[in-house]
């Protein structure tokens, strides 16, 4: 585990395995300074919100191998860009958040009402989000 802290103040969750996410492809949203766009925020993406991101030019369904990238599905967990979020929730379109896996560094950016807006127990069921 991490002593990463999230959003709620407690001990940072794994986001996802499957795809394995992170910026540090570590399952985690974990963040440091090497991250310097901030893939904080643990989403479940929906088919609405992966065609917003490609909309505004963040294509997030095309695999990219040489970032160790495997493209996403609706129903995948995902540690995205905070302000990338943001953009979305600005617009619509949030993507589902999962709180104990969000970074709190996402609150830099995010407030938090705005991520409560949107938290989400994973569904048993993911392919419900397309």
């Amino acid at each position: 585990m991490t002593d990463e802290r999230n959003v709620l103040g407690g001990e940072l969750e794994p986001c996802g395995t499957d795809p394995v996410t992170g910026f540090y492809r570590d399952g985690c949203c974990s963040s440091g300074p090497e991250d310097l766009g901030s893939h904080t925020v643990c989403a479940v993406v929906t088919a609405e919100f992966l065609a917003h991101q490609q909309r505004i030019g963040n294509d997030l369904s095309t695999p990219r191998p040489e970032f160790r990238f495997p493209g996403l599905t609706p129903g995948d967990r995902w540690c995205v860009v905070a302000v990338r979020w943001l953009q979305a929730y600005q617009d619509g379109v949030a993507a589902p958040v999962v709180l104990a896996s969000t970074h709190a560094r996402a609150l830099d950016v995010i407030p938090l009402e705005a991520l409560r807006q949107h938290a989400v127990d994973v569904p048993a069921d993911p392919g419900a989000l397309t």
